[in-house]
């Protein structure tokens, strides 16, 4: 595919300009891409030798603006012990009714306050 049909910039790696990342990456720092798309596009190493076609390989990244970027948003307790209850749910055998001894818990029960 020529280059001048790619909409998003294209950069090779080490390459980079400052304030553009992948996500995860961004997820490294704790923030997500906030609803934006990717702003441009990181070529896969084989496409590096080729500058004047556009990258379409499945290798690529793609490149999002950390000043676009909001921080994670945080599960509530109620959320997470729901998530909990899916877990235990889907780990759980309908014919036995109990959670085989192998799978491990996702959270500790420690972390969970306790029911009265």
């Amino acid at each position: 595919m020529p280059r001048s049909t790619v909409t998003l910039e294209e950069f090779d790696r080490r390459a980079c300009p400052e304030g553009l990342v992948t996500r995860r990456q961004l997820r490294e720092l704790g923030l997500s891409p906030g609803g934006h798309g990717p702003v441009a596009v990181l070529r896969c190493k084989g496409c590096s030798y080729r500058p004047d076609q556009a990258c379409i390989h499945p290798t690529r990244a793609w490149l999002y603006s950390v000043a676009l970027a909001r921080p994670k948003r945080t599960p509530t307790l109620a959320q997470e012990e729901a998530l909990d209850r899916a877990m235990a749910a889907r780990s759980t055998c309908p014919a036995a009714t109990r959670a085989p001894a192998a799978t491990s818990p996702a959270r500790t029960p420690t972390s969970l306050p306790r029911r009265r």
